[in-house]
């Protein structure tokens, strides 16, 4: 990979606001099936339609329960320039780019792969307290750390 300068304040931003967009969609999303749940009319098949949507909420409002989470933990991401790997540091490999911060997964910023995780994965376990120059192998991938911000 050649050497691009991204900024790290843009990539957290980008992240913070794909948590909201997900959070706001699921709320519209419980919004939704709650009121498709009271337009239900009595059917021979009526308690087991709306045991099936009473689920489905209860599966949404975990989820949005998961990602208020992910928000929070957002808030406790530093986002000033680090040397070595950490909490809130963006970390360019010969063959990834990873943002220690939430687990959110795979997502693309101006075109760029990248992966959000959290400091917890085995991936930021490995590469804490690396600096650039650093090499480890993580499920027989070898990759050496280019750069941290």
């Amino acid at each position: 990979m050649e050497k691009i300068v991204f900024e790290k304040s843009d990539i957290r931003d980008f992240v913070k606001i794909t948590i909201a967009e997900k959070i706001e969609k699921l709320k519209n999303f419980i919004e939704f099936t709650l009121e498709a749940s009271r337009d239900i009319k009595k059917t021979p098949k009526y308690d087991s339609m709306r045991e099936e949507m009473q689920e489905e909420i209860y599966q949404m409002q975990r989820q949005l329960g998961a990602l208020n989470d992910l928000n929070r933990n957002m808030a406790k991401v530093l986002n000033t320039a680090t040397e070595k790997v950490q909490l809130g540091s963006l970390v360019i490999t010969n063959k990834a780019r990873f943002y220690i911060s939430v687990s959110l997964g795979e997502f693309f910023f101006e075109g760029d792969r990248f992966y959000a995780i959290s400091p917890e994965s085995p991936m930021a376990k490995k590469m804490n307290g690396m600096k650039p120059g650093d090499e480890f192998t993580l499920n027989k991938i070898h990759q050496k750390i280019v750069e941290v911000l």
